[in-house]
């Protein structure tokens, strides 16, 4: 599970903002919250705020650092690292990325810093029996093992370059079980969603073709948001490009080009009470986007895993957002999935299902850089205010219409 995330120089966000996971004082949904050793952990957070004021990039920095851990074994000889400065930020000012996260039940903390496109630090602790225990310290191409440790990464230093994360060298060229549990952290079980990028569909039609009882889970889940499927009957075979009608209408150039190479041929037809439709060229984009959605949130809550994902509500209605959220909220006691997205629907804005601490807004200060703060952050928040009334009239900040001028100058 993520318990706090701290980022600075990262795009919009310029000083250091941090999100955390730890539930505070407030009993209110105590039931629904992860015990952690002394430690109560939010299931779910939504974020907030103004068109250009920093979400998305809040929501990038955190795929960044997931990435980078699990891709910057493969960075060549100079190739630099992924470093975009604040606009006001000098060259030389570094970008700085921590997190703190649960792994089969034991606490670490990780942390590097890139300045002018190089890794400059590195950290990796963890937290057995509550102790700091060292596992490596970084800097520059120096790497310091903790004393449990002197012997396990000397293969690894031999392949660390200026822009690899020693988590990253480490994590394939040593065995040492807590290297491997927080490498397994950032490359498996943080899943970073934009539905620019991803499309999940194969991986669904793939899951319920293999699997019967994901089957009829899916469809139960589409029967209570009411969509009205009884049933769906899909297929996912891999053909040769050559067996597509179109592949004979290509030039012969483009056909030598892309070869003879496998595709993934989809098959789905979508069955109501009254007839059925082709799902990838007659249904809504609503219903395609819960096909895509929907079994990888199964597999996520099963498995315990971080779902981090922008604007949730694209292609989305409401009220189907809100039951993904309450499906994290009510799922097995002893559950450890969570829910990070950022959205502009109001509608959720709801102390019926989000603790205050579970509401995070953002806003820019006076030099354009981003800063983030939870609504238990605000004074003065009653238990039985409308947060969304609240939200809109910008009483929290994080104002999402600064005024009504543009409207008033095109009445006149």
């Amino acid at each position: 599970m993520l318990l706090e995330f701290t980022c600075s120089n990262h795009k919009s966000i310029k000083d250091k903002v941090v999100f955390s996971m730890i539930a505070g004082s407030d009993k209110t949904f105590d039931e629904y919250l992860k015990d952690i050793g002394s430690h109560k952990v939010l299931r779910s957070a939504v974020i907030y705020g103004p068109n250009g004021s920093g979400k998305s990039n809040f929501i990038n920095a955190l795929a960044f650092v997931s990435s980078l851990v699990a891709t910057s074994i493969n960075n060549q000889p100079g190739q630099g690292v992924y470093q975009s400065r604040h606009k006001l930020s000098a060259e030389d000012t570094p970008s700085e990325y921590t997190i703190q996260f649960i792994h089969d039940g034991i606490r670490y903390a990780y942390g590097f810093y890139v300045v002018k496109n190089k890794i400059d630090t590195e950290y990796l602790y963890s937290f057995p029996k509550g102790r700091q225990l060292k596992i490596f310290e970084r800097s520059g191409l120096s790497v310091k093992p903790g004393d449990r440790y002197k012997s396990d990464f000397e293969l690894s230093t031999t392949i660390l370059k200026d822009n690899r994360l020693f988590l990253s060298c480490a994590a394939n060229y040593s065995n040492v079980k807590e290297i491997e549990g927080a490498f397994f952290f950032f490359s498996k079980e943080m899943v970073v969603y934009n539905p620019e990028i991803n499309n999940w569909t194969e991986y669904s039609i793939s899951l319920m073709q293999n699997d019967e009882q994901m089957k009829r889970l899916f469809i139960s889940i589409l029967q209570s948001l009411g969509t009205g499927i009884i049933d769906i009957r899909a297929k996912l075979e891999s053909v040769k490009l050559s067996d597509f009608p179109q592949h004979d209408q290509l030039p012969v150039a483009l056909r030598d080009l892309i070869g003879n190479k496998d595709l993934n041929k989809i098959e789905a037809k979508v069955i109501y009470d009254q007839f059925e439709i082709d799902l990838m060229t007659e249904e809504s984009e609503g219903i395609k986007r819960l096909f895509q959605m929907i079994c990888p949130i199964i597999d996520i809550l099963s498995t315990g895993k971080i779902l981090i994902c922008d604007e949730i509500e694209s292609s989305l209605h409401e009220s189907i957002v809100s039951q993904i959220v309450q499906m994290f909220r009510d799922y097995k006691k002893d559950a450890s999935a969570q829910l990070i997205f950022s959205t502009h629907d109001t509608s959720l804005l709801d102390l019926d299902l989000f603790r205050r601490d579970q509401i995070w807004f953002t806003q820019l200060k006076d030099d354009r850089s981003t800063d983030l703060y939870s609504l238990a952050e605000v004074r003065n928040v009653r238990k039985s205010e409308n947060i969304a009334k609240g939200y809109i009239s910008g009483k929290y900040g994080a104002i999402p219409m600064l005024n009504k001028s543009f409207f008033e100058n095109l009445d006149n």
